[in-house]
């Protein structure tokens, strides 16, 4: 499933002074790019639902690659937050006929589901988080200044553990203007692919770039055009 290869990229956590940081429900529209060709959108949207929160991921083809992806990729998480971190709670992924669910129990300590019609039962690790509400949990960790150095993560049927790497700051130019932002890398332990994301303090620390390479070739970008709550 190319979802569970991509993997969700963004997230948005907003504060003021002297509170707790809190998610704030948002919706951005960005440009994808396959290898420096666009070849599509990408919308994400955060809300409430309750005390919980649902975050969803959807990918949509454009032009002639919509022959070869005609159907959208879409990934939802639902999960809980504090100031401080993002539980996992529910998974969800679909490409096609293709299908992933994943469901966390924690006070078994075990997450159970399906993936492409493969049963899959695995054990937890403290922190555990799935492939979207990572992005949320780096949010508050970046905001909170504590971002750990790795997180176990489930990424389709494996629980895989992936090294976070804060690169320092750059300043970039975005349909949204030009800004100073913070650089995050993420790569599996042993792996070939890292995923860097560009995170703007100036709008709560929202990712406003995101750019996947393998051997340090691009694969997989997405660019922020628009973000409204």
């Amino acid at each position: 499933m190319r979802a569970g290869v991509i993997m969700g990229l963004f997230g948005i956590v907003t504060a003021h002074a002297g509170q707790s940081a809190a998610l704030e429900p948002f919706k951005a529209h960005y440009r994808a790019e396959w290898k420096n060709i666009n070849v599509g959108t990408s919308d994400l949207e955060l809300r409430r639902d309750g005390t919980h929160y649902i975050y969803t991921w959807k990918i949509s083809a454009r032009g002639i690659f919509r022959l070869v992806y005609g159907n959208d990729v879409i990934q939802t998480s639902r999960f809980s937050a504090d100031s401080e971190h993002v539980v996992a709670e529910k998974y969800h992924a679909e490409d096609g006929a293709s299908r992933a669910d994943l469901a966390f129990d924690w006070p078994q300590q075990i997450a159970r589901g399906q993936s492409e019609s493969k049963p899959i039962e695995i054990k937890l690790k403290n922190g555990t988080q799935d492939v979207m509400s990572i992005q949320a949990e780096v949010m508050l960790g970046l905001r909170n200044g504590n971002l750990p150095k790795t997180f176990p993560i489930i990424d389709k049927d494996e629980l895989k553990e992936f090294i976070y790497t804060q690169e320092g700051h750059a300043e970039i130019h975005t349909e949204l203007g030009k800004l100073d932002t913070l650089v995050v890398a993420s790569q599996r332990e042993g792996g070939d692919r890292v995923l860097r994301m560009w995170f703007a303090p100036s709008l709560g620390f929202v990712p406003v770039q995101a750019e996947r390479t393998r051997n340090g070739s691009l694969e997989f970008a997405m660019r922020i055009r628009s973000l409204s709550h």
